[in-house]
């Protein structure tokens, strides 16, 4: 892939005629993603890793190494669109193909009253969540669909209608009506659209809507059990 927007730490090395498995996990420096990205890799996956935070994504890399895997790293914001257009591409120009779509990437507003939401939050929120998810959709399809049977990965968070996540939950419901759209129109054709509802985990998102309350508690899942259960069950 080009240098001017991603950066291989590890080559993959795959074995002639053998076609390697491609996961796309937009979202993976953190959170979820960043546990479900270190599962892919650790179950043979080669994991293109995109997020904005490069720290993150190099401790990723390093724990999908540790593991034996293997991982490209693509820093970059989701809502640059000629920058996603690039990787998409480089993708298929590299391996032709990707088998799987993880979107994990979401923005967080913070919560406010419907009628004191900050309209710089909103757009933040409409731009990460709704738009960028919009623009990825046709971008990915084609790799799904030139692998035969992939899969594309959506996380719904139904707080849509609860007080105080105005911005969030409206964004949020709005990615997962588009993802609910395409799942409706691949069903003969592919590629195949999932959307899990994960169970409650002590990420940085959850602790920005709930700072207080207890990360240790048997209440919340751990993010790497909960990666593990929505691998296998794919």
């Amino acid at each position: 892939m080009s240098s001017e927007h991603t950066s291989d730490r590890i080559a993959p090395r795959i074995a002639p005629g053998v076609a390697p498995r491609i996961a796309l996990v937009t979202g993976a420096s953190r959170g979820l993603g960043f546990a479900l990205a270190e599962e892919l890799g650790a179950a043979g996956w080669h994991v293109v890793a995109v997020a904005r935070t490069i720290g993150g994504l190099e401790e990723l890399d390093d724990r999908i190494k540790a593991r034996g895997g293997s991982a490209t790293l693509a820093p970059m914001d989701i809502t640059e669109e000629d920058a996603m257009r690039h990787l998409c591409r480089s993708i298929y120009d590299r391996w032709g193909q990707a088998g799987l779509w993880v979107h994990t990437a979401i923005h967080a507003a913070p919560l406010a009253p419907a009628a004191h939401v900050d309209a710089k939050d909103f757009d933040a929120s409409i731009k990460v969540n709704a738009t960028a998810t919009a623009r990825l959709i046709p971008m990915v399809e084609p790799l799904l669909n030139a692998h035969g049977a992939g899969i594309a990965l959506f996380f719904d968070d139904p707080r849509a209608g609860q007080k105080f996540f105005g911005a969030y939950g409206a964004s949020k419901a709005a990615q997962i009506a588009q993802a609910r759209s395409w799942q409706a129109e691949t069903v003969h054709t592919g590629p195949r659209v999932l959307i899990e509802t994960p169970a409650p985990m002590p990420t940085a998102v959850r602790a920005r809507f709930f700072p207080g309350e207890d990360r240790e508690s048997d209440k919340l899942t751990p993010c790497e059990v909960e990666a593990r259960r929505i691998i296998a069950a794919l």
